[in-house]
């Protein structure tokens, strides 16, 4: 908004997400300096509040960081000790042995955790360094000098629905760094916007995605397996989407129960909510569960694209960190200790040009780091997985793709560097290709409705504020999306924020029902005409995720 009055506050290093990444940087910078000023300024009410992960965690990112992680009481308690893979059928399943895998799928030395609370115990750590946190704080725009990233707005609350001032309204803060490092995870508004304005995905495959939603059950004891780590693939999803399962047997008697479907999906009359749903009525996953309760819900986009999607890494004064650089190895399902590692290597880059004089130029040397060092590595064995299976399909690119990656492990590959081709919001069909899906209703002891599910995600957003998901062209969703692809959003959201509603004697109305959003991104990559953004809300809305 212009014309506003804000003060503004100097920092060495201003960091936006409070998550693995931006963490790992905030705790580097004070290792390597204890009088740098560092800040991190995190969205969700607390740090954590937003962290959704499966989550296997490699700790070769924290080894790095912090060494003495274990005597310092990390949440990191549960090492992996059984790794089963299966393939689906509707009624049965098939065990893939492990000795085929290459030695990069093994989950030994791997441990089951909470990323919400590793988080949470990341902060304490840097706190104790000195480092300045601040949960609540959304940072809204960017502020720019010249052509430089300068800063960030944070802390902007009561606008009215329709963007103007309200009441109590509090313009926020501007904080200005020497550098800005923006650790949103994926597909962040900020990070959105530099990649735009500084081109930073030119000459780059597009990103891919994943819609990850995940449950935590508590089960009977006797059925619990601690340390017992399970992926299937095949059904429910079939021919109609890539994807696939995890089940984590954590501690206390839980189960992470979650649930990927890749966003290149071509039916739009697909809904991978109901997919998730149907995934629990399977006779291996019911009989877990059965007994037992669901206790938390929630959902998040994973980058997918792999490392022919890196977009440039730095721009004039910041850097993209983790997921908001799409870090993922994705037949790993791991992206942790890449966020982590992507956060050590922008701080010390940071570090060493703060301590040569220099400010608000571009970081050379972290992208120089993540390209040739251990992220790049290991991101570079796996590049042609997903590609393959865009392409050829799940068994194809099993037997495929697991020979190429133990042919990358032993420093080739037959297949060079496989491109992606489309975004997934272009890869979307029209309805009139397509049949629609039937979706058995929700039985409420296995499988249940949105709304409901949504409840466990604990989601609360003002409802004076504006809609964070905003329509470049209200008209759209219901000239375009609905006769061309059925309006998807209906179906693709995890959370039931979009409607069509159909009165009868009027026409078809596009309803945002902003206040169930768990934030997951989902409509910003998915809807086919591109028309949907979102912004952030203010701060401290959103899911609050207990142990995520």
């Amino acid at each position: 908004m212009s014309g506003i009055e804000r003060e503004a506050m100097e920092y060495d290093v201003v960091i936006v997400g409070a998550g693995p990444a931006g963490l790992s940087a905030a705790i580097r910078l004070k290792q390597l300096d204890a009088d740098l000023s560092v800040v991190v300024l995190e969205k969700g009410s607390e740090v954590g509040a937003h962290i959704l992960s499966g989550a296997v965690l490699d700790p070769c990112g924290l080894d790095a960081l912090m060494p003495d992680w274990k005597e310092r009481g990390a949440p990191i308690k549960v090492p992996v000790r059984k790794d089963n893979f299966y393939m689906l059928g509707q009624a049965g399943q098939i065990r893939v042995p492990n000795w085929p895998m290459p030695p990069l799928m093994n989950n030994h030395g791997n441990y089951i955790v909470s990323m919400a609370n590793v988080c949470r115990w990341m902060a304490e750590q840097a706190e104790a360094l000195g480092v300045e946190i601040f949960p609540g704080m959304a940072c809204s725009e960017l502020v720019y000098d010249g052509d430089r990233v300068k800063g960030v707005v944070a802390g902007e609350f009561g606008k009215n629905a329709d963007g103007t001032p309200g009441d109590g309204y509090e313009p926020g803060m501007e904080l200005h760094g020497k550098y800005v490092f923006l650790s949103e995870g994926v597909r962040g508004s900020l990070s959105k916007e530099v990649i735009a304005k500084y081109e930073l995905s030119k000459g780059k495959e597009p990103q891919k995605y994943g819609l990850g939603m995940k449950e935590i059950w508590e089960i009977d004891p006797e059925k619990h397996r601690e340390g017992t780590v399970t992926h299937t693939m095949g059904w429910p999803l079939g021919k109609n989407a890539g994807g696939g399962s995890f089940i984590y047997h954590i501690d206390n008697n839980q189960v992470y129960v979650g649930f990927v479907v890749h966003l290149n999906y071509e039916n739009p009359y697909l809904a991978p909510y109901q997919e998730f749903q149907r995934f629990k009525h399977h006779p291996m996953v019911a009989e877990l569960l059965r007994g037992g309760k669901r206790v938390a819900y929630g959902a998040r986009a994973i980058s997918e694209g792999g490392y022919q999607s890196i977009p440039k890494l730095t721009f004039p004064g910041g850097a993209l960190l983790g997921c908001s650089a799409g870090l993922v190895n994705v037949p790993r399902i791991k992206g942790n200790h890449n966020a982590m590692l992507s956060g050590k290597a922008a701080a010390e880059a940071a570090h060493e040009a703060i301590k040569a004089g220099r400010m608000g130029d571009e970081l050379d040397a972290y992208e120089a780091d993540v390209r040739t060092g251990a992220i790049g590595k290991d991101l570079r064995k796996v590049r042609n997985v997903k590609p393959m299976w865009s392409k050829w399909g799940l068994v194809p690119s099993l037997g495929l793709g697991g020979l190429d990656m133990w042919t990358n492990t032993l420093g080739f590959s037959l297949f060079g560097t496989m491109g992606h081709g489309k975004t997934d919001a272009a890869a979307t069909g029209e309805a009139k290709n397509h049949q629609p899906l039937e979706y058995t209703k929700p039985d409420g002891v296995l499988s249940f409705d949105r709304l409901t599910n949504v409840a466990y995600s604990f989601t609360n957003h003002e409802e004076s504020q504006p809609a964070h998901l905003t329509l470049k062209d209200p008209s759209v969703p219901i000239s375009v999306n609905l006769p061309k692809y059925a309006e998807p959003a209906q179906r693709y959201c995890p959370a039931g924020v979009y409607e069509v509603v159909e009165e009868e004697g009027k026409d078809p109305r596009f309803v945002i029902n902003f206040q169930n959003c768990v934030h997951c991104k989902t409509c910003d990559i998915k809807d086919p005409s591109q028309n949907i953004h979102w912004v952030t809300p203010q701060g401290g809305d959103g899911p609050n995720y207990p142990n995520m």
